[in-house]
């Protein structure tokens, strides 16, 4: 089954906790801190794997967690890291941050790789928080949590050619002949439902990619029919060969549908509108009279195109001559990577523990402070509010954090309460 899409929850490993921990020796009385710090969590990293060619994988897990960094131990022991967790992806994949559909990584190369959610940081074990005046501190830093969103996995397959064109114009017929590719024929429309790819390789030419583009029908980039699902297939393609029924037995006017189709792709893409084209004037054995392609050739002639071959691609006639021309006019186009605007890159913001502080009537006159958010949070994991050290530190890093001279900002006075989730002080001046 052919899947293009997918969309998935992935969290990095939480940082592991410093650890509080004292010597405690038969001839070391007065043993010192020795609490180790916690190990780092394990990251998300995507990782191209070429054996895979669908997101089919993603449609039976939806959940990936990365492993947690061990706490620190005693003696200084360091926490053990939280293995990184890589996740196999097709080559082509484009990864989206879901909030904001921004690009996390364009990965169409063997080998690329891609840290989707950095591991937490472990924390300090309480050895680094000795000083001059503190010999003992009962605290210790707790582990940074990880990172975890949702992303959306898109593929876009690599392929140098794409055929394009109305449903049921020879397309798929076109794609059988001259590769080993099996598409589904058949004489109707959206007979193909998903993108086919096959490698054309004829004697004195170098093999290209060809990939067959289903369902692409004016209103395409609004969503009509199947194109939308498939344009950006097309996306990666150096060339672009656009097949037209040119017998018209089916009472359509080849010269509109190569304009509608035009149409399609400039409203999708002004830069795969832009793309080089040749022209494919398809089912030449069917035509009842050559003045229609003569015609035809030259009013494509004056919107610009000169590349237009008259084939049959049931009975092989001109097709190969249309190979030898792309694969020349493919041997000039530099092979280039997906452009990705600075807007369309997704930049992660820099994890900072926030907070805000809300004002509550208390007893009588006073008022309590009520503060709240992730940094709170990290703040008493880390403080032993029965040790004194330990509230020293505590109140050292409100004054640090600029919270005191918020709270006197805002007009906080003697007998006012300050209140941190379950922990509360009277503040003083």
């Amino acid at each position: 089954m052919f899947i293009d899409k997918a969309r998935i929850f992935v969290k990095s490993g939480d940082g592991g906790n410093g650890a509080i921990s004292f010597r405690r020796e038969k001839y070391v009385p007065l043993g010192g801190p020795d609490g180790g710090d916690g190990g780092n969590g394990g990251s998300i990293v995507l990782e191209v794997d070429t054996n895979m060619t669908t997101l089919l994988d993603f449609t039976y897990k939806r959940k990936y967690s990365a492993e947690r960094g061990q706490d620190g131990g005693t003696s200084k022991c360091f926490g053990r890291k939280g293995e990184d967790l890589i996740i196999k992806v097709p080559m082509g994949t484009v990864v989206r941050e879901e909030e904001s559909n921004k690009i996390i990584a364009d990965l169409a190369h063997p080998g690329d790789r891609c840290i989707v959610c950095k591991g937490g940081k472990g924390g300090k074990g309480n050895v680094h928080f000795v000083t001059p005046t503190r010999q003992a501190p009962h605290f210790a830093e707790p582990g940074m949590p990880g990172e975890e969103m949702f992303i959306r996995l898109e593929l876009k397959l690599l392929a140098d050619v794409g055929l394009l064109g109305f449903p049921n114009v020879g397309k798929s017929t076109l794609l059988s002949t001259i590769s080993k590719a099996k598409p589904k024929i058949a004489n109707y429309h959206f007979t193909t439902l998903k993108p086919n790819l096959g490698v054309v390789a004829l004697p004195g030419i170098n093999p290209f990619v060809i990939a067959d583009i289903p369902g692409i029908i004016e209103g395409a980039s609004e969503g009509v029919g199947l194109g939308l699902e498939f344009l950006r297939h097309i996306e990666r393609t150096r060339l672009l060969i656009h097949v037209v029924d040119i017998s018209g037995i089916e009472g359509r006017d080849p010269i509109d549908d190569f304009i509608k189709i035009n149409e399609e792709l400039k409203k999708y893409s002004i830069k795969l509108w832009d793309r080089p084209q040749i022209i494919a004037a398809n089912k030449s054995d069917m035509l009842y009279d050559e003045e229609v392609f003569i015609n035809f050739k030259e009013k494509l002639k004056e919107m610009g195109y000169d590349k237009v071959f008259k084939i049959s691609a049931a009975t092989m006639s001109g097709v190969e001559e249309l190979i030898k021309v792309a694969a020349e006019e493919l041997s000039k186009i530099p092979v280039v990577d997906l452009e990705i605007s600075e807007d369309e890159m997704y930049i992660p913001e820099e994890k900072r523990f926030t907070y805000e502080i809300r004002v509550e009537d208390y007893e009588e006159d006073n008022k309590v402070y009520i503060i709240e958010g992730t940094f709170v949070d990290r703040l008493l994991l880390a403080v032993n509010i029965h040790d004194p050290d330990s509230l020293r530190y505590f109140h050292k890093v409100l004054m640090k954090k600029g919270i005191m001279t918020e709270l006197r900002e805002m007009g906080i006075k003697d007998g006012d309460m300050v209140r941190l989730n379950d922990f509360e002080f009277e503040y003083l001046l």
